[in-house]
């Protein structure tokens, strides 16, 4: 395939065949749909997320069962404690989403082509590749979300009381307040263990794409909606216990966590929790976290799927 081939426009300038398909329609659609997806998904599960962050970031709470720790958070806080932070969350989630989906299926229309199917090996590398694109562009979003969500929030650990006084209004304020008073490198906190998690939905892309070519098989049959979900919830799964580590490191780099000697790197912070907590450290929250992401990605995928093929199925129409 010439991907670099040149095409004659409407009026008459000649534009590379790469543009047209990397900014084509079909890419507009499933960035879209994988937006209103993963935002549908977190509306839904969204208490579970809260529970992990708080077990990822307050190490004096115990890593007890998920309906445990909502239990207590509901006692200490109230139940509108469950969703701090929603909005911005799913404003910051979407943009997130659009630009992974377009990047991630934009590679595929240009290096494999419109039809054709991708490796697993592909999907590994576009997946990764596209991680990367929007941890560089989103990632002070969600270092501003994840103090938009602790803010207000009881603390067991010294040197996390600060958050109990709400100091941001929503991201845009937050944004400036922490590029003003902690400088603009504090607004892209984590993105170290970010890179590497980028490593995440790609592991997760390769291992549904796998999956849902092996049950479609050569005639492309149209899988049902609780396939879709198995199918999402098997790729999560797998990519969240493989990367949970780096995730809580992350986590605790956003929040601006620091280590009992003042630090606050990605290696202190593994460093502190091994020493503290020890290795399962790594792995505290991972029962709410896989509870949440695997049953929100699932979700997603299901409404990616259905409403990619519902918008094609319009556009179909519109043609005809």
């Amino acid at each position: 395939m010439t991907v670099f081939s040149k095409t004659a426009s409407s009026h008459g300038v000649e534009l590379p065949d790469t543009f047209k398909m990397l900014f084509s329609h079909r890419n507009f659609v499933h960035a879209l749909a994988g937006a209103v997806g993963s935002v549908t998904a977190m509306s839904v599960f969204y208490p579970l997320d809260t529970a992990r962050t708080r077990l990822q970031v307050d190490d004096k709470r115990k890593a007890r069962n998920t309906a445990y720790v909502l239990m207590d958070i509901i006692h200490e806080e109230g139940l509108e404690s469950l969703y701090r932070g929603l909005f911005p969350v799913l404003c910051s989630l979407f943009c997130s989403n659009f630009l992974y989906f377009y990047t991630f299926n934009g590679q595929k229309a240009v290096f494999v082509g419109k039809g054709m199917t991708s490796s697993s090996l592909q999907d590994l590398l576009f997946g990764y590749l596209a991680g990367i694109v929007n941890v560089l562009m989103t990632t002070p979003l969600w270092v501003v979300n994840t103090r938009l969500k602790l803010q207000g929030a009881t603390f067991r650990t010294k040197g996390l009381e600060d958050n109990k006084t709400k100091k941001y209004k929503g991201i845009i304020d937050g944004l400036q307040k922490v590029s003003r008073e902690e400088g603009l490198r504090a607004l892209w906190s984590g993105t170290g263990p970010s890179l590497i998690l980028a490593g995440n939905p790609a592991i997760q892309f390769m291992v549904y794409e796998a999956i849902k070519k092996f049950l479609m098989g050569d005639t492309k049959k149209v899988l049902r909606g609780r396939q879709y979900f198995v199918l999402g919830a098997i790729a999560k799964a797998v990519s969240t216990v493989l990367t949970y580590p780096l995730q809580v490191a992350q986590c605790r780099l956003r929040s601006g966590h620091r280590t009992s000697n003042g630090k606050s790197d990605f290696f202190s912070q593994m460093t502190s929790l091994v020493s503290e907590h020890g290795l399962m450290g790594m792995y505290k929250g991972l029962e709410a976290k896989l509870i949440q992401t695997v049953l929100t990605a699932a979700l997603m995928f299901v409404a990616y799927e259905k409403i990619a093929a519902f918008i094609f199925r319009l556009l179909r129409k519109n043609k005809r």
